[in-house]
């Protein structure tokens, strides 16, 4: 049973990261930095991801001292997304797949330690409450989705560039 939800929620977090990935991908150089909502679209992308990367963390403790962080001082600069301020910093299209990259990496290599004693204690990050480590994974996934379908609406909106949807027969762990 473990090994089936763990499965589920790779193939799911791999959907979104790939519709994620399609839009990233296939945003026109004008509407990069054009606005969305309060933030601009690869403020929206990198937000998207940021979280990912966070809550696959065991705890708030752990985030920065990541090597990934400590290699892309660039990318990361003040950890705006932590404070209670709107975005600065932009990135550009190559930065944002790295980093994608990355959080694909990580999510195998976290999912796949991931036993059933540690899926149901709690998540570790204050700012969550008393969830447990499960449900921290659909909160993230389910924000994952927001975006890249925020990305989605915009593309084709602004462009006519539809993104695919990804469905759930993606495998991680094969």
């Amino acid at each position: 049973m473990l090994q089936a939800v763990k499965e589920a929620i790779a193939g799911q977090f791999e959907a979104a990261l790939c519709m994620l990935g399609a839009c990233i991908e296939r945003c026109p150089e004008e509407l990069w930095s054009r606005p969305i909502a309060n933030l601009k679209f690869c403020q929206v992308a990198f937000h998207a991801l940021f979280f990912a990367d966070y809550y696959l963390e065991p705890g708030e403790d752990e985030f920065r001292q990541q090597a990934y962080h400590r290699e892309h001082p660039e990318l990361f600069r003040d950890y705006e997304e932590l404070e209670d301020r709107p975005q600065r910093h932009i990135s550009d299209q190559a930065a944002i797949f790295d980093y994608l990259a990355h959080c694909r990496r990580k999510l195998q290599a976290v999912l796949a330690a991931e036993t059933a004693e540690s899926l149901a204690a709690p998540c570790g990050f204050r700012r969550r409450g008393g969830i447990s480590r499960a449900e921290l994974y659909l909160l993230n996934l389910r924000h994952l989705q927001h975006h890249a379908a925020q990305l989605s609406l915009r593309l084709r909106l602004d462009a006519g560039i539809e993104i695919p949807w990804v469905g759930s027969g993606w495998r991680a762990f094969d």
